[in-house]
């Protein structure tokens, strides 16, 4: 129960977004002359601009042991809610600023939680804007809030705080035609904690460059979890629902 419960909280919290008649992004001619500050201020024009968003979410998952792959709906209202529900409404999830929830009609279980479990089991310390901003492809941290140095290597820009963090060191790659990230990375090496998040490809719709492939690579020790997300059927900016209401009898799930 608790390897489902997990694989479940994982993905939900690693869903987010493509776009209806989106096109697959390809850079144009790199620039390697930026600056730091130059690099951080062109991100950050490429942020996503959207109200609510609906889509199927093709969702694929290994362990090392086993693998799996599913099919979801998954909508969204930016800054404010994240919901997703499987077939036949089977098992369903609600995230908001607030707290992380979902039930399982298959064994009558659910979760009501804060973001405790979450940080402690992607190893860094989450929260609503966090997690949605790793979703986007913006990044996890608020660029404007430190200072950082840039480097490039092999054709991609590297951006890293001038002085790491005592208890985690970061990492952003960026692509330098399209100036939106290739790549997070979050490792606390005394734990031996990893976390990945590779945004294979990015694709345009309506002057906005969002994620259309995203791999998530969780390591700790010798154990490691890869998820892979594909955005299909996309629409954007619509009025949205998101009916969740746990039903009466379930067994809380304590984690």
């Amino acid at each position: 129960m608790q390897i489902r419960t997990q694989v479940f909280l994982i993905t939900f919290i690693l869903v987010l977004f493509s776009c209806k008649s989106a096109k697959t992004v390809t850079g144009g001619e790199a620039n390697f002359n930026l600056s730091s500050r130059q690099l951080i201020k062109e991100n950050l024009k490429k942020s996503p601009d959207y109200t609510t968003l609906k889509s199927t979410l093709k969702i694929t998952y290994e362990n090392g042991k086993s693998s799996q792959s599913h099919s979801v709906s998954f909508r969204a209202k930016k800054d404010e809610t994240l919901w997703m529900s499987a077939t036949f409404s089977v098992v369903k999830a609600l995230i908001t600023p607030d707290k992380v929830s979902f039930y399982n009609k298959l064994d009558n279980t659910f979760f009501e939680g804060d973001y405790n479990y979450l940080s402690k089991l992607l190893g860094t310390k989450l929260d609503f804007q966090k997690v949605q901003n790793l979703l986007i492809g913006n990044a996890i941290f608020d660029l404007k809030e430190d200072n950082y140095k840039v480097s490039v290597d092999e054709d991609t820009y590297i951006l890293q705080p001038k002085k790491q963090r005592e208890l985690f060191e970061i990492f952003f790659l960026l692509d330098p035609s399209l100036f939106k990230i290739k790549r997070q990375e979050i490792s606390q090496i005394k734990e031996l904690r990893h976390l990945y998040i590779d945004y294979l490809s990015h694709q345009k719709v309506d002057d906005q460059i969002l994620p259309e492939k995203v791999k998530v690579i969780a390591v700790e020790a010798n154990e490691e979890l890869v998820i892979g997300l594909e955005f299909k059927n996309v629409t954007l900016n619509e009025d949205l629902r998101f009916p969740f209401k746990i039903p009466s009898g379930y067994k809380e799930i304590k984690l």
